[in-house]
């Protein structure tokens, strides 16, 4: 399609964009360029765009061409370049997308270890690694990290929390409840070490692997080194950054005033881990982060833009919250009160599939209402399964045609389910680039649904095995399994053979 899109860029003088006709009587493809461009030549746009169909129209792929409204341009393709497309679908169509590779590394979950993760972590672990996932197969290398905390207010109220139910105390009123604590009450030693091993556990069964982990007890012992190079003043006793002079919302407090322990700030240690996320070697660094940390996107440039770094090479990701309703009634989340959803129990009530599946559904900008009931049915009305059962019911007519020829030239004349099919499946590297270039996983769901729809409708209407064209049939339905399941691995979910 890009190869499409290039030609006739060449003929018009002016990119074009190709789109896909909601009407199938407006064509295959249909462009806007000559509406976008008439301005720059001084011409109608309809009498752009019907010049423009005269050149197109002696494409080899391009079986006829009009102009059609105020001056755009509908193209119907060859049933011959539409079997040539077909054929280039392999397991890594649409990979390699990216003008320049790089060093990405992608910073996601990293909550400090109080706690088992709940469902809004789960968030941002789908979220992030789809992003990894995502740049990745545009071709990028891609390193996930997690930066927690051993130290500081937090984890004193949890170590304090788990001590006083060793000692049969309720948990200081500040502190954290639930059956989690009394689990790790009954461990001897620091309680820190098994609730991380916890919730390493709990992303590797979310298929979030980490490449590496980050303390930020450790990076706060470097501060010293990056001090003398950040624009700093005193005040009350405290040490600031003067952030603001650098595009930051408002200065930062970096060393607390004697009077309150006189020790480094989070924000302190920010500084040193954005340095050392740049030192070693990233192109880019991703941070992924709750709606509640929105100003500190500022902060991180503006860190950047003190210490000498391109602040274009910090990225923050933003996504907002999640919200559970179980028979109508909302759930609600609080780590410290004991009457969360831990990521664990969503994954047993729902399973990994459609824990990812859902928890990307939509853009990141967006809260996400997720129906529990419909998320755990195992029927079409969940999407996740009816994307799943489309691979399996393809996984199984292969199996009946084991031994037989799959591909070939496509027939004379192409049925429409067969040409929208196609069309749908060549549109994958458009989608898969853009999800990747925008950040934007929750494209890959919905493209997915509408291939399988097109899929279904296909095979509902036509025979496959022991039909006049089998051979290419047969390579249609492997084409729609590849692109089927490279979506659900972009997105982390898996794709059954058998359901």
């Amino acid at each position: 399609m890009e190869r499409l899109a290039g030609r006739l860029s060449e003929l018009a003088g002016a990119p074009v964009e190709l789109e896909r006709p909601q009407d199938p009587a407006h064509g295959d493809y249909a462009t806007n360029v000559a509406l976008q461009s008439a301005a720059r030549h001084r011409r109608p746009p309809r009498e752009l765009a019907a010049e423009l169909a005269e050149r197109a129209a002696t494409l080899e792929e391009v079986e006829r061409a009009e102009a059609a409204g105020p001056g755009f341009l509908n193209l119907w393709l060859t049933t011959a370049w539409l079997g040539e497309a077909l054929a280039e679908i392999g397991p890594d169509y649409g990979s390699g997308s990216a003008e320049r590779r790089e060093r990405v590394q992608v910073e996601m979950v990293s909550a400090n270890p109080t706690g088992p993760l709940h469902v809004a972590h789960g968030r941002n672990g789908a979220y992030g690694d789809s992003v990894a996932r995502l740049l990745e197969y545009a071709g990028d290398e891609v390193q996930r990290e997690y930066y927690y905390n051993d130290s500081g207010t937090q984890m004193g109220r949890f170590r304090a929390s788990v001590d006083a139910v060793r000692r049969g105390e309720e948990p200081p009123e500040d502190g954290y409840r639930g059956a989690y604590i009394t689990d790790l009450a009954a461990l001897r030693g620091d309680p820190v070490p098994p609730m991380l091993a916890q919730i390493e556990q709990t992303l590797e069964r979310f298929r979030v692997h980490f490449d590496s982990w980050a303390l930020q007890s450790e990076l706060q012992q470097r501060l010293d080194d990056y001090l003398p190079r950040l624009d700093t003043y005193e005040k009350d006793g405290a040490v600031w950054a003067r952030s603001s002079a650098y595009g930051d919302d408002d200065d930062r407090v970096l060393i607390r005033s004697a009077d309150v322990g006189g020790g480094p700030t989070y924000r302190a240690a920010d500084v040193v881990y954005l340095a050392d996320k740049l030192d070693r070697g990233f192109d880019r660094a991703i941070y992924v982060l709750g709606a509640d940390h929105h100003g500190t996107r500022n902060w991180y440039a503006s860190i950047a833009r003190m210490l000498g770094y391109d602040e274009q090479r910090v990225e923050v990701l933003l996504y907002q919250l999640v919200h559970l309703t179980r028979a109508g009634a909302q759930t609600k989340i609080s780590k410290r009160r004991g009457d969360v959803v831990f990521l664990d129990e969503f994954m047993d009530e729902v399973g990994v599939d459609a824990a990812r599946w859902f928890l990307v559904s939509r853009g990141p900008d967006q809260p996400i209402d997720i129906d529990v009931d419909l998320a755990a049915e195992r029927t079409q009305k969940n999407p996740v399964y009816y994307v799943q059962y489309a691979h399996a019911r393809i996984a199984g007519i292969l199996r009946n045609a084991e031994g037989h020829a799959i591909g070939g030239d496509a027939p004379p004349e192409l049925e429409r389910e067969e040409r929208d099919l196609i069309k749908r499946l060549t549109d994958f590297p458009v989608v898969a680039a853009e999800a990747a270039e925008r950040r934007a996983p929750q494209g890959i769901p919905i493209y997915a649904i509408r291939v399988a729809d097109d899929f279904h409708r296909f095979y509902h209407e036509h025979r496959v095995v022991e039909s006049e064209t089998e051979a290419f049939r047969l390579g249609l339905c492997r084409a729609t399994q590849h692109v089927i399941a490279r979506c659900l691995d972009l997105i982390g979910v898996e794709a059954p053979e058998r359901m």
